[in-house]
């Protein structure tokens, strides 16, 4: 998402249809098309209303001229004149050094393609991709792409059970991994591609792979890969908690980047590097980050995990010029005394971006203060949509910058509104609701879910957020809340419903409700209230461990508090924000 693209301008934008057919849903990884018409640009300047049948219906579009979105798939798209930079480093791992090309991301793409299909891999395959951030995961996520697969970034720290759900929710047929986390996938009876100099014999390695492919010839079955195939599988949860795998196109993946990068003009190709610290699995980091900056011929400066020192000094000898980062981040940045040991005036940072989770307002202070050269953007956008607002714009085009505290101004090409929660209607400017977003970026469904997909795409083709808002008199947008109950520890999701199925599976729980706690570091930790069954002897440091040995690290429960009975409504919902306003006595918590 960082804001580096050239774009044509065009008087006409892509509207979609009223009418939807979210029905299809019941076949292996479908392709589903969304209709459009070409109709004017309603504005250039402001949101408006626009009327709807007799009902005048509250809906925004963008202040900004209309993009064009081209008819490639994504890795044509990201790696469109890639030539004109093949010496130009793409990838570079901050401890590694290791570093690819543009003329050898471009090669090894298609290599990978290449070997996929002569595995059997076909089109819409889905392979599960479980690594941290390395120099060759964008190469191996466009590899999938380019061979017609569908590729699902899976979270490396995860605890094998959690892998194993999700490599059998995405009806995986393959596994891409390294030497450290082989031990978790080995027993789920797919062939398993190992990255890095490691041969285990049970496994195909990444460099023999290559060479194979190499050697294959060009006699290979292709098949034809087009705009409307899925190209990406990651997993969410939603509005409502369990993890579901997220149908992307290659046109909503495309024409999300053209709307994201709509800002940027020719002169800053191939001028910008990025910080890729952002876990790469994350549609943020896939797209926004290693797709963002591809396609505007950048350098991803790769970072597999944050350690402050480390992070400093590739600010400084990467000269990172754009840092998406998440609020904990930030918070090191400002208070750690750490910082103290680096020449700042070496920075060449000119913007960070924190998108994962709000960002208080006292912080956002403290770090303009401390880093006053260095622009702060926000961004709003989910899984099933990818980005949906943006705080800055080039102000020497006229796009200027948004309000503090908001998430920015509307995106190029989407539609948006705020409906009340309890009866549907739209509301106007300046009044609170829950937030829709319609364009050619909303997600084809959830897979294998046609129940989930319903209630959050309706049959106007409309995407329910779960997140409350309202749009102010200038078009900026602000977050003011969340009817979705997932909590944002350290930028990741974590959803209370599976925290709770974990903990029923305890044999001395009888219930239990988990609930986010505010915290200066993470920013939310889940807390659990728990029912123990009469005699039970467990602490609540027990509880916690029985948790922590059945979820990766940042879904780990942060404190518990044992309780007679959990607070519920006539329909049996839990009480989370009674639990929330309890949770303040009595508790242990593990940091």
């Amino acid at each position: 998402m960082s804001s580096l693209h050239s774009h044509l301008s065009l008087n006409y934008s892509l509207i979609p249809c009223t009418k939807h057919d979210h029905k299809r849903f019941c076949t292996i990884l479908p392709s589903f098309k969304t209709q459009f018409v070409l109709l004017p640009c309603l504005s250039s300047t402001m949101e408006t209303s626009i009327p709807r049948s007799a009902q005048e219906e509250h809906i925004f579009q963008s202040r900004h001229e209309a993009v064009p979105v081209p008819d490639l798939t994504l890795p044509d798209f990201v790696l469109q004149d890639a030539e004109l930079y093949a010496d130009k480093v793409a990838f570079v791992d901050t401890v590694t050094g290791k570093s690819y090309t543009y003329a050898e991301v471009v090669r090894d793409t298609r290599r990978f393609a290449k070997a996929l299909r002569s595995l059997g891999l076909r089109k819409g395959h889905v392979v599960v991709v479980a690594l941290p951030n390395v120099a060759e995961y964008g190469i191996v996520a466009l590899g999938i792409m380019a061979a017609g697969g569908v590729f699902s970034g899976a979270n490396p720290t995860a605890h094998e059970s959690e892998l194993k759900k999700q490599v059998e929710a995405a009806d995986a047929k393959l596994i891409v991994t390294n030497d450290l986390n082989y031990g978790k996938v080995k027993d789920l009876g797919l062939p398993i591609i190992i990255l890095g100099e490691v041969c285990i014999s049970t496994a195909v390695n990444w460099n023999e792979l290559l060479d194979a492919a190499d050697r294959a010839g060009d006699i290979l079955a292709y098949e034809e890969v087009h705009q409307s195939d899925l190209c990406a599988l990651p997993f969410s949860s939603g509005t409502t908690g369990m993890s579901k795998g997220v149908m992307l196109t290659h046109r909503n993946l495309v024409a999300n980047l053209c709307s994201t990068l709509f800002s940027v003009g020719p002169e800053m190709v191939g001028q910008v590097a990025t910080l890729g610290l952002i876990p790469f699995f994350h549609i943020y980091g896939i797209a926004g980050i290693c797709c963002a900056t591809l396609r505007n011929k950048g350098k991803v400066v790769v970072m597999g995990r944050f350690e402050l020192r480390t992070f400093l000094n590739a600010l400084i000898t990467q000269e990172i010029n754009f840092a998406p980062i998440v609020p904990p981040i930030i918070l090191a940045l400002v208070k750690n005394p750490i910082v103290e040991e680096f020449d700042l005036s070496k920075l060449k940072l000119k913007a960070i971006m924190t998108a994962a989770a709000p960002l208080a307002p006292e912080l956002l202070t403290a770090f303009e203060n401390k880093f006053p050269g260095v622009q702060v953007q926000e961004a709003y956008g989910l899984t099933e949509h990818s980005c949906i607002t943006l705080t800055h714009g080039d102000p020497s085009k006229g796009h200027g910058t948004a309000k503090k505290n908001s998430v920015g101004f509307l995106l190029p090409n989407l539609e948006i509104k705020f409906i009340d929660p309890e009866t549907g209607r739209s509301l106007p400017k300046n009044t609170p609701g829950e937030i829709c977003v319609r364009s050619q970026c909303v997600m084809q469904g959830y897979y294998n879910n046609e129940e989930e997909t319903s209630r959050t795409i309706d049959t106007d083709g409309w995407l329910h957020t779960g997140d409350i808002g309202y749009i102010d008199d200038d078009g900026d947008v602000f977050i003011v809340d969340r009817i979705k109950e997932l909590i944002k520890y350290k930028g990741f999701q974590v959803a209370p419903a599976e925290l709770e199925a974990i903990l029923l599976t305890h044999l001395s729980v009888e219930d239990a409700a988990v609930v986010p706690l505010p915290d200066e570091e993470a920013g939310e930790i889940p807390a659990a209230c728990v029912v123990m069954s009469r005699g039970a002897k467990e602490s609540e440091e027990d509880i916690m461990t029985f948790v922590a040995s059945n979820v990766a690290h940042y879904k780990k429960v942060r404190v518990v508090q044992f309780v007679d009975t959990i607070p519920k409504s006539p329909s049996g919902k839990i009480m989370r924000r009674l639990l929330k306003e309890k949770m303040g006595t009595g508790s242990k918590a593990s940091q």
